[in-house]
């Protein structure tokens, strides 16, 4: 379960992730994959999390390793197996999301967003020493 997005669920904030490859989903529909998602301040939101590839994503052209910044939503979302097969084991539960993702950015495109990033790093590893 994605325990730091649960505390914020419903609330709209901003994030900052890493491009990790491009997917889809059959039918001429494509998806994103961001990698180590992190709050503006570089706490740890969630490891990875799959968007659809929306033309706020698409028109920065991003490449596998680009820093990025958007704003979402969080919301929950039940996962886990609903067929009939007996002997599959992944129980229904609720794990946490994020949508409608906007305000996307390159992150080395805006230096202030960068600027602040590294900063909330640093203290946060002072406060971990």
């Amino acid at each position: 379960m994605r325990k730091g997005l649960q505390i914020v669920d419903g609330d709209r904030l901003s994030f900052t992730g890493t491009i990790g490859r491009y997917g889809g989903k059959g039918g001429g529909r494509y998806t994103i994959l961001l990698v180590d998602v992190e709050f503006l301040d570089g706490t740890p939101a969630t490891d990875h999390i799959w968007f659809n590839l929306t033309k706020g994503f698409k028109s920065l052209r991003l490449k596998p390793g680009e820093r990025v910044f958007f704003d979402a939503r969080v919301k929950p979302y039940t996962k886990g197996y609903r067929g009939r097969k007996m002997g599959v084991d992944r129980p229904i539960s609720v794990d946490y999301k994020l949508s409608h993702p906007t305000k996307i950015g390159r992150v080395s495109d805006y230096p202030s967003v960068q600027e602040s990033h590294r900063r909330a790093k640093l203290v946060q590893g002072k406060h971990n020493v």
